[in-house]
């Protein structure tokens, strides 16, 4: 009976943070606000009604939130992504951060901060909250504008430098001797915990991933991903590193196989939930004594805080070649604190350097910065809009089309989703894959298609498919009973999309099209040549163009075939 106690005791906190959690949620989705401004106004009210802040269920939860979080974008972050996006990468970003904690130190200098804990304070209080700003473009559907996309760069460079300051922090608190050792053996550490990840995504994780998928189950891809997320984030603290940079790890690992969308997907209900158990956790931490007696402070820093930040990331911005219409924008966008701000000013020894008081003021601005956020950013972007009203008609740099996202995704990668595919390279169309079947996802790779694995009629995987920014869906091997029941959902979810399907006669043709999907009746050999130029002709290419590409793969696939029986 004392064991049933016991984990009643332990379930009870965690049944009601899930209830309020879920009342939170559906009352900022109804009042328009971010549901992190829900969760941290609940951990205050729970914390008043005398919930312990420091259950240590709670506390896993939390921590386990952030290490998902750092999964979630370890998943962004592949080699790939890296080349694209260099020059915001490792460039605009540590502009962004530097001239930040430059501002902001100086403002802690001002308030009788010593110069260490001034600039450290700086550094983490110029890092701005990856899930506020990932969420706010995703409901502006900004993902790939070319705000979007620098937003998103600069954002992956915080979330690693985060990680260092995390790092430093826990040097700083360390008790032997000089700091200097402490930061180079920790620095060393996470140097090698990176290059290990990267021969472990080669060596390791792809061929596991690929027995995996022959299992066809997707319960053993969710197990393998927490495997991945825990094993590593357990593997760095072991080795005095922290928690969260094995989770940002374990993503990364897996953003350099193909299965990285069917992960995504298995794990965004896990992370979005422990996320929500982080929050939670800061609004039980916050002293509402302290908050009482220092609103006016909370509020002065509030406004410093995002008015050094709108400055400093508007100068970055021009450095960058940005217009003043594009700067104001991306400094708006990026003016609140960061979630990581929660994590570091947590730390025994952030308070002990800036103390407990100025600890908690910085955390409740931090708060109501992220509160403020879709507010803010809506400003600046209407007073971009009104700067370029203004301005001669001309094109800006942060205003010209980018070609990072791919037009077209193909579903379905056997003889007809090779043709489309390339259709598509012969005309410089980039396109993403995916197929379902491991073998004709293992023999598509094989032959040198970039696939990605997973199933396209789970709706979950949808997101990670980045399909929202793109403009046609090719469904090569169609079931038409499956595309009655998502067709509906697609289009009200992608009412902008084409979605090009084959046919395999006249009847399936009207049944197709009775549905919303725009059916091409395919004749041809090699398979998929006339839903090819259907879909090249709908991107712009030349008829009389893309219909001689098809006669010449035509007559080739036919010489190959004439060779073949020749050899025989």
């Amino acid at each position: 009976m004392d064991h049933i106690h016991a984990v009643l005791d332990s379930l009870q906190p965690v049944v009601l943070l899930l209830l309020f959690g879920v009342i939170a949620a559906v009352a900022c989705r109804a009042a328009r606000l971010s549901p992190i401004v829900g969760y941290l106004v609940l951990g205050i009210l729970l914390h008043a009604s005398g919930v312990d802040g420091a259950s240590s269920t709670i506390a896993l939860l939390a921590e386990l939130g952030v290490v998902f979080l750092l999964f979630d974008i370890g998943l962004h972050f592949s080699l790939g992504h890296l080349r694209e996006q260099a020059r915001d990468i490792f460039g605009f970003g540590p502009v962004q951060v530097a001239l930040g904690g430059l501002g902001l130190g100086l403002g802690g200098l001002i308030l009788g901060l010593a110069p260490l804990p001034a600039f450290l304070l700086g550094a983490t209080l110029a890092l701005s909250s990856t899930a506020v700003v990932a969420g706010l473009l995703a409901q502006r559907r900004q993902q790939n504008c070319p705000v979007g996309l620098t937003a998103t760069a600069i954002l992956i460079f915080q979330d690693v430098a985060a990680i260092f300051l995390l790092i430093i922090v826990n040097a700083i608190g360390g008790e032997s001797g000089s700091m200097a050792p402490q930061l180079f053996l920790a620095v060393l550490k996470a140097a090698a915990a990176f290059g290990v990840a990267f021969a472990l995504a080669r060596l390791v994780v792809r061929p596991l991933f690929d027995l995996i998928a022959r299992t066809d189950n997707a319960e053993v891809f969710t197990a393998s991903a927490l495997l991945v997320a825990l094993a590593a984030s357990w593997a760095t603290g072991s080795i005095g590193l922290s928690l969260t940079l094995g989770g940002f790890l374990g993503g990364m690992i897996i953003a350099e196989t193909p299965y990285r969308p069917i992960i995504q997907a298995e794990t965004k209900p896990f992370r979005n939930l422990l996320l929500s158990f982080f929050f939670i956790s800061v609004g039980l931490s916050l002293d509402l004594n302290a908050l009482g007696q220092n609103w006016l402070a909370i509020l002065g820093v509030t406004i410093a805080l995002i008015a050094i930040k709108i400055v400093t990331n508007g100068v970055a911005s021009l450095i960058f070649r940005w217009s003043i219409p594009g700067s104001t924008q991306l400094g708006f966008l990026l003016a609140q604190g960061s979630e990581f701000a929660f994590v570091i000013l947590s730390m025994p020894t952030m308070r002990l350097l800036i103390g407990d008081r100025a600890a908690a003021i910085i955390i409740s601005a931090v708060a109501l910065s992220l509160a403020l956020t879709p507010a803010i950013a809506k400003v600046g972007r209407k007073l971009a809009g009104k700067m370029r009203a203004r301005r001669a008609a001309k094109q800006e740099r942060e205003l010209l089309q980018s070609e990072l996202a791919a037009p077209v995704l193909i579903i379905g990668m056997g003889a007809v989703g090779r043709t489309v595919a390339d259709a598509l390279s012969e005309f410089d169309i980039g396109y993403a894959a995916i197929e379902a079947d491991q073998k004709a996802f293992a023999d598509a790779n094989a032959d040198g298609y970039e696939v990605l694995f997973g199933d396209a009629s789970d709706p979950r995987i949808w997101e990670p498919l980045n399909v929202r920014e793109r403009k046609i869906v090719v469904i090569t091997t169609p079931d038409l009973r499956v595309s009655r029941e998502l067709t509906p959902l697609a289009a009200l979810a992608f009412p902008h999309i084409k979605r090009f399907t084959l046919a395999a006669d006249e009847d399936e043709h009207a049944a197709f099209a009775a549905i919303g999907l725009l059916p091409v009746i395919d004749a041809s050999t090699p398979p998929g040549l006339d839903l090819a130029v259907a879909v090249l002709v709908e991107l712009g290419i030349d008829r009389a163009a893309a219909e001689a590409w098809a006669l010449e793969h035509e007559a080739r696939a036919r010489d190959s075939i004439v060779a073949a029986e020749a050899a025989e």
